[in-house]
């Protein structure tokens, strides 16, 4: 992994001296996007009716917005800068939502393998890999009989032109350490990638080209995670993270990029980008103080106080009554000077600074700039 990480590095190296290019330029149509909370924008609040509520969307939304978060997600920023509106949620039916311009099928807690009657979501990567399957087919249904509809659906030429972004996976390993050995966790990774390539196969068969995939984050970093995991110091590395559940993240990632890599080899006419994810988050929560954030592994809203202001028995925004006192998991006064929101998820400043690194290029692969001659050349191909 650290030969890739550096490869990436000199290829960021390169691109510093070339004019910025960024997805602004690249004008897809429309996103399509698959994952889980890191991404949901609203799915499973809409599915399973998931309790979404105060203080969550309350900076950017000033009211809960189904996202975990308290503004904006990584997905919200980037389809901004592709002057696109945000992604109504597929499974939200209530408010006319707008497709015209994508749609979001992640929910939180899903996996890339199948749910079972323990997980949160139903909807594994399989079951939204199905949803736009059949999203797609009845929109072809239904543009075929009243063209008015293009106003509020995606044209068939969006489908092929789109880009398909990937944030999943961190949930599998998450709910893997529960029962597992961090060796144990890392030798599932193979039949995890495995199932996520079938996904992708599938997409490319109903006409997908372009994939944007994120790999996972520093698990380990999460305030739930240290909470649980991290009362040994021994098992911390010198920023607070749990060393095995970053271990496996890092595993996870390295087999990833050569799935990707693997992918774009085998089929020529796939762009597919990776995204460093990881390598974003963990530089934020080891130089935090240098980028304006003053608590890098505390959750902003959580119960507690420092170092991490989390108590499992007890989520952001709930009351209830422990060891004979009525308690509140209450947000911070100031969202903008904390990294983690409540204990699993990013505040929106976290996924603004998140964002604006992968727009810098320096840590897709391959650079954006490759990218965008890439899709200039399908242009061209196409006319």
């Amino acid at each position: 992994m650290a030969t890739k990480l550096l490869t990436l590095q000199t290829l960021a190296l390169i691109l510093s001296y070339l004019p910025l290019i960024s997805p602004i330029d690249f004008k897809y149509p429309a996103v399509f996007n698959f994952g889980d909370s890191n991404s949901d924008t609203g799915g499973l609040a809409a599915g399973i009716a998931f309790p979404v509520g105060q203080p969550n969307g309350q900076t950017y939304f000033q009211k809960p917005s189904g996202r975990f978060s308290d503004g904006r997600l990584i997905i919200d920023f980037l389809v901004d800068s592709m002057k696109l509106p945000f992604l109504n949620p597929y499974l939200d039916s209530v408010g006319a939502p707008n497709f015209q311009k994508g749609c979001n099928f992640a929910t939180g807690g899903s996996t890339i393998t199948q749910a079972n009657a323990a997980s949160i979501s139903p909807f594994s990567l399989g079951v939204q890999v199905s949803e736009l399957v059949r999203f797609k087919a009845r929109v072809l249904q239904l543009l075929a009989r009243d063209s008015r509809l293009r106003r509020v659906l995606p044209s068939e030429s969006y489908f092929r032109q789109g880009l398909y972004v990937f944030d999943v996976g961190q949930n599998d390993l998450d709910g893997a350490f529960y029962s597992k050995s961090e060796d144990q966790v890392v030798a599932l990774i193979p039949s995890l990638l495995s199932e996520f390539e079938n996904g992708l196969k599938r997409l490319y068969n109903e006409g997908a080209r372009s994939f944007w995939i994120h790999n996972t984050g520093p698990l380990g970093c999460l305030p739930r995670i240290i909470d649980r995991f991290g009362k040994d110091p021994s098992k911390l590395d010198q920023f607070g993270c749990v060393t095995s559940q970053n271990n496996a993240a890092n595993a996870f990632n390295s087999q990833l990029h050569d799935l990707s890599q693997k992918f774009r080899g085998q089929f020529p006419e796939a762009n597919v980008t990776f995204v460093d994810i990881f390598s974003i988050k963990y530089n934020l929560i080891a130089n935090y103080s240098q980028f304006g954030f003053k608590q890098s592994i505390a959750a902003c809203c959580g119960y507690g106080g420092l170092p991490l202001n989390f108590d499992s028995r007890i989520a952001c925004g709930e009351t209830k009554n422990l060891n004979g006192s009525l308690v509140t998991a209450t947000p911070c006064s100031n969202t903008t000077e904390y990294v983690n929101w409540d204990g699993n998820h990013y505040t929106e400043a976290a996924n603004q600074y998140v964002s604006q690194q992968i727009l810098t290029g320096n840590f897709t692969d391959p650079p954006l700039s490759v990218n965008l001659m890439f899709l200039m050349e399908s242009e061209v191909s196409s006319l």
